[in-house]
C-alpha cells in the first residue's frame, strides 16, 4: 500500500485482520447498510413505460450523468385519478403498470430509474402526482404494491376504525390536513394509514412541506426526550476494524469528551461470532455500569438478531437493546435471514426495558434483487410498518409480563449508505432524509438518520455540511457519532461528533435531559451547558472512568501517565480516529486531523477511479483476462449490475479454461479490482497474499487451477458467473467447487484493503444461473500489507482455508 502524499499520514502498523464469520447471515449481515448495500444487485432494468407502452431505456454516453427514463405521462384529464388513468391507457387494470404510475411521482433517484419507474420528465412527474393527490386513501389501500406476510403484518398493526374514517379521503385532502392540523389530530388519523399509503403522500410533499410535518410530530422514547420536540440525539457508533474492545471503548469516551451520546452505544462487529459479539456487548455494558448510565442508556451490538438472542441465553444479561436490519418484503427479509414469525418471535421476548432497534434504508431492497416493481420510497414505508407491528409486539409483551407498557423501541435510516445506483447527489441526500423523517414519525416511531455517503457518491465532506444544515430543521430524533466523518471500519462518511457541536449550537437542540445532566457531572460542561477546560479531552474522560472503576490516582495523573498514553497511541495505530481537542470553535474538528481525515477523502476518490495496471497484471502468473459488460468506469460505478456478469467474448475465455481444465481442479481463483485497483496492486498486497494463499489450498488438500482468472470491472457476483461457468456442466453434480474471489474494497481508510470471497457450493448449484450468490458465501476483509493477521500474508490465507472449510462442510440451503 502507497502512503498518501501528506506529510500528516501517520506511520502504518500492523494490525489484526477483519473477519467476517463464515456463516450467511453473516454474509448477508455484511451486505445491507454496512454491508449487504455493497454487493447488492439492481435486479435489471424492468420495462420502461411511455403512455403505458414499453419503451427501451435511455442510454447514456460514459461518465454522462444520468437523466431520467421510465414512465412518460404526456397527459391526463381533469380530475383523473391512478386507477381511472391505469385503466384507461391499458384497456383494464394493470398492477403493474399502477405501481409504475406511482412510482412516478417520486422525486427523482437513480434507484427508481433502474427499476424502470422513474419519470421521463418532469411533467410525467407532475402528471403523476396529480394522479395520486385524485386518488381515494380507500381505493389505494385495496391495491397494496405487494401482498405477503409482511404486508398482513403491516395491515393487522393498523388500526382499522382510523383507516375506515379516511378512506374517502383523496392524497390530496390527506395531504392539506397533515399540513395544517395539530400534531394530536395527525396522531389520531395516522395510526389508520397504511405503510403503501404513507409512502405515497410524501411523494406530494415539497421539502418545506415535508420539514412542517417534522416540525409537528415526535414520538420520544418513553421516559426520555430522545425524539422530543427541540432535542437531537446521538448513537455514538464506535466501530473497530479489529473488534478490539479498546478501540470501542475509547470511542465512546471520545464521544462523552464532546458530550454526545444519548440514544444507544451502537457498535457494527466485523465478527457476527457469538465469542466475539459477547466481548463487545461486556465492553459497552461496562463502560455503563460504570458511570452508572445503565438504566439511561443502552448499549447493542449490531450483530444478527440471532446471535444477539444467543449470546443473551449463554450470557444472561449481557445485551441490552437488541437490532435488526429489517427488509420490505418477504423475500427482501430473507437477504437478512429474517422472517416475520421470527421477528414476532424475538419481539415477545422483549418484556424490560429496552426492546428493539432497527436499521433501514431507501434502495436497500432494489439492489438485493427484490424491487418487485415499486418504487424505493414505499419500499422503505413498509420497513416503517414492519417496526411498527413489532413495536406492538413488545407492548404487548411487556403488559403480559406485567410491566408497563413502554417500548423502547427506534429506528434510524441508513441514507446514501449503498452508492450511486440509488441516488447520486446531495440534493437526493436530503430529499431522502426528508422523507423517511416524516414517514417513521407518521408512523409513530422515533427516527434517526445516518446522514451517510459513499466515496464514488458525488458528496464529499462539506457537501454533507451541506446536507444536515437542510435536514435538521426537520427534527429527527438523532444522528450517528463517529470522532471523524470518515468510519475507520466501513469507509463511508457520516456526521463526527463535531456536528452534533455544532448542530446544537445553530439550531439550539438538547441532549436528552439525564445524558446532559451526566455530562455535566463528568465536567466536559458546566453548569450554563458551555465548555469547560476538558470538552474534548478523551484522555481526561478516560481517567474519571478509571477512577469511577476504583483508581485512585489524580485525574491529571490518570491522563499524562504513560499507559495511557499508551493505550491511546495502539488505537490510533490500528486506524482508528480519534478528535483529541477541537479547532477555532468547539465545534472544529482539530486543523491536523481534519487536514488528514481529508487527505483520506482524495485518496478515496481516486482510487474509486482507478483501474488495474497493466503492468501489476503481467507479474502475475499464468493470468486469463475476462472482463465484465461494464462500458466504462463510470458506467461500472454507476450501474452495478454491468459488472456482474461476462461479456459473451469473455464467457468464451472461461469456457476454453474449462475444457482445458477437464474437471481436474476444485479451485478457481479470481481477481477483479472492485471498487479499488490500489487495494490489489500495492506493493505488499496481493503480490505476497496471492502465493501464500495457493500454498495454502494446496497444503488443505485443494486442487488449484494452475491460471489466474483477472477480471475487468469485475464486481462480488462476476465470480459467481466464471464458477458457472467452470464447473456447472461438469459430470459430478455432488462434488464441491470452488471460486475464491480476491477484490478491491471500498476505498477511505489508510489501509487500501482488500477481500477475499469465497464460494463452494456443489456442481448442481454451480449448474443453475443465478442460484448461487451471496447467501452461501463467505468474506475475509480488511487485507492489506498493514492489516495481514499476525502480519503476516501467510496467517490471512490460512484463515481463507478455515473459511472455506467451514463452507464446504456445511449443507447448502
Amino acid at each position: 500500500m502507497k502512503k498518501l502524499t501528506n506529510e500528516l499520514t501517520r506511520p502504518r502498523r500492523p494490525r489484526q485482520v477483519r473477519m467476517a464469520a463464515a456463516a450467511l447471515p453473516t454474509v448477508a449481515r455484511l451486505a445491507l447498510r454496512r454491508r449487504t448495500f455493497m454487493m447488492g444487485l439492481l435486479g435489471g432494468v424492468a420495462a420502461t413505460f411511455a403512455a403505458g407502452c414499453g419503451s427501451d431505456p435511455v442510454a447514456q454516453g460514459p461518465g454522462t450523468p444520468t437523466e431520467p427514463s421510465g414512465v412518460s405521462i404526456p397527459e391526463i384529464r381533469d380530475g383523473e385519478d391512478v386507477i381511472t388513468y391505469v385503466t384507461r391507457v391499458k384497456g383494464k387494470y394493470d398492477h403493474e403498470f399502477y405501481k409504475a404510475v406511482i412510482g412516478a411521482a417520486n422525486d427523482f433517484k437513480e434507484g427508481d430509474e433502474a427499476l424502470g419507474i422513474a419519470a421521463v420528465d418532469e411533467l410525467s412527474r407532475q402528471n403523476a402526482r396529480k394522479l395520486l393527490s385524485n386518488t381515494k386513501i380507500g381505493d389505494l389501500a385495496d391495491r397494496p404494491m405487494l401482498e405477503d406476510a409482511v404486508h398482513s403484518l403491516i395491515m393487522e398493526a393498523t388500526d382499522a376504525p382510523a383507516l375506515e374514517g379516511v378512506r374517502a379521503w383523496k392524497m390530496g385532502e390527506l395531504k392539506s390536513f397533515l399540513l395544517e392540523k395539530t400534531e394530536d389530530e395527525i396522531k389520531a388519523v395516522m395510526v389508520g394509514l397504511p405503510s403503501d399509503i404513507i409512502g405515497m403522500i410524501v411523494k406530494l410533499m415539497s421539502n418545506e412541506e415535508l420539514i412542517k410535518v417534522g416540525q409537528t410530530v415526535f414520538n420520544p422514547l418513553p421516559g426520555s426526550k430522545i425524539g422530543a420536540k427541540g432535542y437531537m440525539g446521538a448513537r455514538i457508533q464506535p466501530n473497530s476494524p479489529t473488534d478490539d474492545t479498546n478501540d470501542i471503548i475509547w470511542q465512546v469516551m471520545n464521544g462523552f469528551a464532546f458530550a454526545v451520546g444519548d440514544v444507544v452505544l451502537g457498535n457494527n462487529p466485523v465478527s457476527s461470532e457469538v465469542p466475539s459479539v459477547h466481548a463487545i456487548e461486556e465492553a459497552l455494558k461496562d463502560v455503563l455500569v460504570t458511570f452508572k448510565l445503565e438504566d439511561t442508556l443502552p448499549h447493542c451490538c449490531l450483530a444478527h438478531i440471532d446471535v444477539q438472542a444467543e449470546v443473551e441465553k449463554q450470557f444472561p444479561g449481557s445485551t441490552a437493546l437488541w437490532f435488526q436490519s429489517l427488509g420490505s418484503t418477504v423475500d427482501a427479509n430473507a437477504t437478512f435471514d429474517v422472517t416475520v414469525e421470527k421477528m414476532l418471535n424475538h419481539a415477545a421476548t422483549r418484556s424490560g426495558k429496552y426492546g428493539l432497534y432497527f436499521e433501514t434504508g431507501q434502495g436497500a431492497d432494489a439492489t438485493n434483487g427484490h424491487g418487485a416493481g415499486f418504487d424505493m420510497v414505499v419500499h422503505e414505508s413498509r420497513k416503517y410498518g414492519f417496526a411498527r407491528a413489532l413495536k406492538k409486539k413488545v407492548a404487548a409483551a411487556q403488559k403480559a409480563a406485567g410491566n408497563p407498557e413502554a417500548p423502547w423501541v427506534h429506528l434510524n435510516d441508513v441514507a446514501g449508505f449503498i452508492g450511486p445506483e440509488v441516488f447520486r447527489t446531495k440534493e437526493q441526500l436530503v430529499r431522502c432524509c426528508l422523507e423517511d423523517i416524516v414517514m417513521g414519525k407518521l408512523h409513530g416511531l422515533p427516527i434517526g438518520l445516518d446522514i451517510c455517503s459513499t466515496l464514488h457518491m458525488s458528496v464529499d465532506l462539506d457537501d454533507l455540511d451541506w446536507c444536515i444544515d437542510q435536514i435538521m430543521p426537520a427534527n429527527p430524533a438523532y444522528l450517528m457519532g463517529l470522532p471523524t466523518k470518515n468510519d475507520p471500519m466501513l469507509s463511508y462518511l457520516t456526521t463526527a461528533f463535531q456536528d452534533h457541536v455544532r448542530i446544537r449550537e445553530k439550531f439550539g437542540y438538547k441532549v436528552d435531559d439525564k445524558m446532559w445532566a451526566f455530562f455535566q457531572e463528568l465536567g466536559v460542561i458546566d453548569a450554563q451547558g458551555k465548555p469547560t477546560q476538558y470538552f474534548g479531552n478523551v484522555k481526561y474522560v478516560y481517567a474519571k472512568y478509571l477512577q469511577a472503576k476504583g483508581d485512585p490516582r489524580m485525574v491529571e495523573e490518570i491522563m499524562n501517565a504513560q499507559e495511557t498514553l499508551d493505550a491511546l497511541d495502539a488505537v490510533k495505530k490500528r486506524g482508528v480516529f480519534i478528535a483529541e481537542g477541537y479547532g477555532a470553535n468547539p465545534w472544529d474538528l482539530n486543523p491536523e486531523l481534519d487536514q488528514y481525515i481529508r487527505a483520506l477523502v482524495a485518496d478515496g476518490k481516486k482510487s474509486i477511479l482507478a483501474e488495474l495496471d497493466p503492468a501489476f497484471v503481467a507479474t502475475i502468473p499464468s493470468v486469463v483476462k475476462v472482463w465484465t459488460g461494464a462500458k466504462d468506469r463510470d458506467d461500472y460505478i454507476l450501474h452495478p449490475p454491468t459488472g456482474e456478469q461476462l461479456k459473451e467474448d469473455a464467457v468464451r475465455e472461461v469456457a476454453k479454461l474449462r475444457d482445458t481444465h477437464a474437471a481436474k481442479y476444485d479451485v478457481q481463483i479470481m481477481i477483479s479490482e472492485g471498487l479499488n485497483a490500489f487495494s490489489i496492486s500495492d506493493p505488499g498486497h496481493v503480490d505476497k497474499f496471492l502465493p501464500a494463499l495457493r500454498a495454502e489450498l494446496e497444503k488443505a488438500g485443494y486442487k488449484v487451477a494452475p491460471e489466474h482468472i483477472v477480471c475487468t470491472a469485475g464486481r462480488v457476483r462476476a465470480g459467481y458467473h466464471v464458477g458457472e461457468i467452470l464447473f456447472g456442466n461438469l459430470a459430478d453434480k455432488q462434488s464441491k467447487r470452488a471460486v475464491v474471489h480476491i477484490i478491491g474494497e471500498r476505498p477511505g481508510s489508510e489501509h487500501r484493503a482488500f477481500s477475499v470471497y469465497m464460494t463452494i457450493p456443489t456442481v448442481a448449484y454451480w449448474a443453475e444461473a443465478g442460484k448461487v450468490d451471496h447467501d452461501i458465501t463467505s468474506v475475509l476483509a480488511g487485507l492489506a500489507d498493514t492489516t495481514y493477521a499476525s502480519n503476516d500474508p501467510v496467517e490471512s490465507a490460512k484463515q481463507v482455508v478455515t473459511q472455506l472449510n467451514n463452507l464446504k462442510s456445511k449443507s447448502l440451503p
